[in-house]
């Protein structure tokens, strides 16, 4: 029976209602009616109490006014506070375009929230069944949906102060009617819930059924897979938050940049979670259009063999591999507009957080890395200029004859093009290329006269944080 069913639910969810304050969605329909006498019956045992809330969607017109009514007498004749709110929905997706279903939902939850808020009600009960899992799950995989978005509908989830539970989600729409029949229940039936216009409809009128012939007890199933699904998500996420940490370079507004090495180096489990946050960090959360083959679509962008590609998603977002790098960004990734000039020793700190320091030394040590130059005294002059790259841009390199393009180091080098914009260049007062901090000596380095002395130059690149998603 119904009321077993909801008993054992609460019980495994450890959901206590004992003098709580519950409000209940009720739309007039056989599963919202039958949830509100069920909470209404209890009242007095649990020390419970009960408000009903109704939104009509003005879709059907006096119709639905028709529902609203019927719900507030029902509730009139046992006491049941009730509150009820009409909002032109139709008019709102005229506005907006926004597909009906998801408008008309938008405003029952504001509606709702709106009274949790004010009035501070525990629980907000809502009468969604074990069919209504089914068909979400199914259109949910059949959509294409990935990670916990699989999952279907919660029992319990938070919701403004206080919780969103289900407590029918056990049950099965045949139970619900069983109920409403024995303790001699009205209701009201929605027409629309039989157009196949609503592909939710489609699912319950042609897949459900056979569903239960194989197994009347398909409903419990599913619910078991959504749980399951729930919890094993949140765990994985949780790894790949803890991962994804290590390999985040850097993080911001509208922009994530991914050391797509490091990152190729987790577990692919953790991988397309890993992606997943990304998404939800830069769409907000707002990406209903996103599927498991966006995913799909950046790991073989890192995958591929060729240093570089991108990829256009929905909303205007772009995927950008670039040798060791990918970057998530919304828009053009803008340049960088920089330059300094130094009139003698000292620090400068550059717009990508690296430090430039200049400092005199009186021999040149043998064996400097690529982030130390020594220029002769003799050779340069002040001030020395540090600046982006240009178009163009040649530098001599030492032990090596002529010039050579900057463009060409950078690739040599594989600098993804998104730091290239951003990489230090350091010309001497005459216009000359001096040094290409941490990737190429000019000819200059530890050339004239020694007994002059030099200036050592030092390129100091600071790690930045890739922080949480």
């Amino acid at each position: 029976m119904l009321e077993d069913k909801i008993e054992a639910i609460l019980k495994r969810k450890q959901i206590s209602l004992t003098g709580s304050r519950v409000l209940v969605g009720v739309s007039g329909g056989p599963d919202s009616m039958a949830l509100l006498y069920y909470l209404w019956e209890r009242r007095k045992p649990f020390g419970m109490e009960v408000s009903a809330a109704h939104v009509d969607h003005m879709f059907r017109g006096k119709e639905s006014l028709e529902d609203a009514f019927f719900v507030k007498s029902f509730c009139e004749d046992r006491g049941i506070p009730f509150t009820m709110e009409r909002v032109n929905v139709p008019e709102i997706i005229r506005l907006t375009g926004k597909n009906s279903q998801v408008a008309a939902r938008e405003a029952r939850y504001r509606f709702f929230l709106q009274q949790l808020e004010k009035h501070r009600y525990s629980f907000l009960a809502l009468a969604h069944h074990g069919d209504d899992q089914m068909e979400t799950v199914l259109m949910r995989l059949t959509r294409g949906s990935t990670g916990r978005g699989r999952a279907g509908i919660p029992f319990i989830r938070p919701f403004a102060d206080g919780m969103i539970i289900r407590p029918f989600l056990g049950a099965s729409r045949e139970d619900i009617i069983d109920y409403c029949r024995r303790k001699g229940i009205d209701f009201r039936i929605d027409p629309s819930n039989q157009k196949d216009t609503y592909s939710r409809n489609r699912f319950r009128k042609t897949i459900l059924p056979f569903l239960k012939m194989e197994n009347p007890l398909v409903h419990e199933h599913f619910q078991r897979f959504s749980e399951d699904l729930e919890s094993d998500e949140a765990y994985l996420e949780e790894l790949a938050e803890s991962r994804m940490v290590t390999v985040i370079k850097s993080r911001e507004r509208g922009k994530v940049v991914l050391d797509a090495m490091a990152f190729l180096g987790m577990p692919m489990p953790l991988q397309r979670r890993g992606i997943q946050l990304i998404l939800n960090y830069l769409y907000a959360g707002k990406h209903t259009f996103l599927a498991a083959v966006h995913i799909d679509q950046v790991i073989s962008l890192l995958n591929r063999p060729h240093p570089s590609g991108n990829l256009d998603f929905p909303g205007g977002l772009t995927v950008t591999r670039s040798y060791s790098e990918c970057i998530f960004h919304f828009g053009r990734l803008g340049k960088m507009q920089f330059r300094f000039e130094l009139d003698g020793p000292g620090k400068t700190v550059l717009p990508n957080g690296a430090i430039i320091s200049i400092e005199p030394a009186e021999i040149a040590e043998k064996g400097a890395g690529q982030g130390c130059s020594y220029l002769p005294k003799s050779e340069v002059s002040f001030p020395l200029i540090i600046r982006m790259k240009k178009n163009g841009d040649r530098m001599t390199l030492k032990g090596m004859k002529g010039t050579r393009k900057l463009k060409d180091i950078f690739i040599d080098n594989k600098v993804p093009v998104s730091e290239r914009e951003a990489w230090p260049v350091i010309t001497d007062s005459a216009g000359r290329i001096v040094w290409l901090p941490g990737l190429k000596k000019s000819a200059l380095d530890s050339a004239g006269n020694p007994e002059e002395g030099y200036l050592k130059l030092l390129y100091i690149k600071e790690p930045t944080s890739g922080g949480h998603m």
